[in-house]
């Protein structure tokens, strides 16, 4: 029971690491942070791919040329409908002062502007403009109406991505791919 909490648990951080690696690079890129210089995504994305080998336990490199393409496919795909559903704009922690900072700025630095999982997306910016604008009920309703459709085909995609990777696993692989959070 130890070893299958641990299992757990270290799947959780390394997901969670996993989706947070996009909005870190993007940060770095913005402004460069003591110690995360030298992060590079794409030796962090090939660090997450050789765990996964590991963990489904794939020793013969023709099996690894099936599995590997749907494994990505998942993972860009979770990384579309990220965590949190997109961009979030609202005080920060501690307080804020009521996003002044941040009106009209249009940068991601003031307000606890920032992204949650993936990137907002076209929808999730006009849904956010719409609100920022005090928009009409209906233009809201419009504008929200579009970001879940929206929503519901990234989600449609990440199903269908589970499901072509579940197709080519073991038994053993599959249940080794729930627990690190490529399937449900």
């Amino acid at each position: 029971m130890k070893t299958l909490n641990r299992l757990v648990t270290v799947a959780g951080v390394v997901l969670a690491t996993f989706f947070g690696a996009a909005h870190l690079a993007a940060q770095n890129q913005q402004q460069p942070r003591p110690g995360r210089a030298n992060f590079d995504p794409a030796q962090f994305r090939q660090n997450m791919l050789d765990d996964a080998r590991g963990r489904l336990e794939v020793k013969s490199d023709d099996e690894w040329k099936v599995i590997q393409p749907l494994i990505e496919k998942v993972m860009d795909a979770r990384r579309e409908v990220g965590f949190g559903g997109g961009f979030v704009r609202g005080p920060r922690r501690g307080g804020g002062n009521n996003n002044n900072d941040a009106q009209g700025s249009g940068n991601n630095q003031g307000g606890g502007r920032g992204f949650r999982g993936g990137g907002p997306g076209p929808e999730a910016e006009d849904l956010q403009k719409a609100i920022d604008a005090n928009a009409s009920k209906e233009e809201l309703k419009a504008k929200l109406a579009k970001f879940r459709e929206a929503r519901k085909e990234k989600e449609a995609k990440l199903a269908s991505a589970q499901e072509e990777l579940k197709k080519v696993l073991s038994v053993k692989q599959e249940a080794a791919a729930v627990l690190i959070g490529l399937l449900q």
